[in-house]
């Protein structure tokens, strides 16, 4: 009943001119300085999201070509190595195999051709699609020639390297079309999602190869950490960040377990520690692709939007 007389009545001590309390509200709402401050304060954070949102989109362009570059890594020093270590692959396959020269031949001229091929195309961004397809021929064909299905290690890291060419050829599809001009399409391109889950989910192996269980307090810390982040990456949580972790942890134990330049060239240990290297550069371009790309529709990222 007092509020509604307040408001009822004209001669209300709260709405005389000369009331002390409506004085100070007045005189600090036109106030300049109350009145400046705001406004500095907005262009500062203006000038900030500008530059800030430059820096994102200079790097968005950079990104995916950096990642097709680290992604083709191997294959493209695999069929260099084809070619400079011409004889000595096609005995390698004859003794092996007992396949004669001419099939030796021929594999080692396959390899050749398909992986420097595959790789010009990706990186020139011509059909695409078909270069994915020639360099998943070309790991399942090594896979089977040199044996590597009896080896976990270099299965799980063949099936990590064929993740990172399902997303290069996941990004090579371009989205859904609406079914009417002008209008965007609402509906998910379910191809390109399942590529980039199955993408995710087979670069996650090559964490595995690095778990080893040492009682010792880098290994655990190593194991534990890279476990974490592989299962973040595999269900599509914070993916982007979880990938650019990964691959600064990749990057550094790439650089220390994989050094082949310090193994003098006569020595057979430098050429497996070039193809490991190389081999994880191509997946930390996977991991790459993933912060370029997204995690796609299947993920956890995709439907906390949608809550």
């Amino acid at each position: 009943m007092t509020y509604f007389r307040l408001r009822r009545s004209k001669k209300s001590p709260g709405i005389r001119r000369g009331c002390p309390c409506v004085t100070s509200v007045t005189e600090q709402s036109i106030s300049p300085i109350a009145v400046r401050k705001p406004k500095r304060t907005n262009v500062s954070l203006s000038h900030d999201r500008f530059e800030s949102t430059q820096v994102i989109r200079k790097g968005k362009h950079v990104l995916p070509h950096v990642a097709r570059l680290c992604l083709i890594a191997t294959f493209l020093e695999d069929g260099i190595r084809m070619w400079v270590q011409w004889n000595e692959q096609r005995e390698y396959m004859d003794m092996n195999w007992g396949c004669g020269k001419f099939l030796a031949t021929s594999f080692v001229l396959i390899n050749l051709l398909g992986q420097i091929g595959g790789c010009v195309m990706v990186l020139g961004q011509l059909k695409v699609s078909i270069a994915c397809w020639i360099l998943f021929a070309i790991v399942i064909l090594q896979t089977i020639a040199y044996s590597v299905l009896w080896d976990i290690q270099f299965l799980l890291r063949n099936l990590a390297l064929i993740g990172a060419l399902l997303l290069v050829l996941a990004e090579s599809r371009g989205e859904a079309r609406s079914l009417f001009a002008g209008i965007p399409s609402l509906g998910e391109n379910k191809p390109k999602s399942f590529m980039q889950l199955a993408g995710r989910i087979l670069l996650a192996f090559m964490f595995i190869t690095l778990i080893r269980f040492e009682l010792s307090f880098m290994q655990i810390l190593q194991d534990i950490v890279g476990s974490i982040l592989m299962v973040l990456v595999t269900i599509g949580y914070k993916t982007k960040l979880s990938s650019l972790i990964l691959v600064a942890l990749l990057t550094i134990l790439n650089l220390y377990h994989n050094a082949w330049w310090t193994i003098p060239s006569y020595k057979p240990l430098r050429d497996f520690l070039k193809y490991d290297f190389f081999q994880t550069l191509s997946v930390i371009g996977g991991l790459l692709m993933i912060v370029s790309l997204g995690p796609g529709g299947v993920s956890m990222d995709e439907h906390k939007k949608k809550w």
